[in-house]
């Protein structure tokens, strides 16, 4: 098995890319929108909403809230579910700064 070589990077670079392959699934830049337009989910709300399996929104919950982008707070036993504005506003701006280093636009 090959070795991992993120440490040779800027740590900022590694965050972007973290940040980048979450979102690099249509079910999770769709999880996003959902949130962002709820304000606040519960996780059955989601699968609702999606055509996808309740485990596999928790996947992809799962992935969106590792990097940081969504926060869950258990309610009973359920997840509620929000953006992390935060980590959000951080990536866009790291998304931008990239585009605009190697876009000629």
């Amino acid at each position: 098995m090959a070795a991992s070589k993120k440490e040779e990077f800027k740590t900022e670079d590694v965050w972007l890319a973290d940040i980048a392959k979450a979102l690099s699934h249509p079910a999770r830049i769709r999880i996003l929108k959902i949130l962002t337009e709820m304000n606040v989910c519960m996780c059955g709300d989601l699968v609702d909403l999606l055509p996808l399996s309740q485990s596999t929104v928790s996947q992809h919950l799962k992935e969106l809230k590792r990097v940081g982008l969504i926060q869950g707070d258990i309610e009973g036993p359920k997840v509620c579910y929000c953006v992390n504005n935060k980590t959000l506003q951080k990536a866009k701006k790291e998304l931008d700064k990239l585009f605009n280093q190697v876009c000629a636009c």
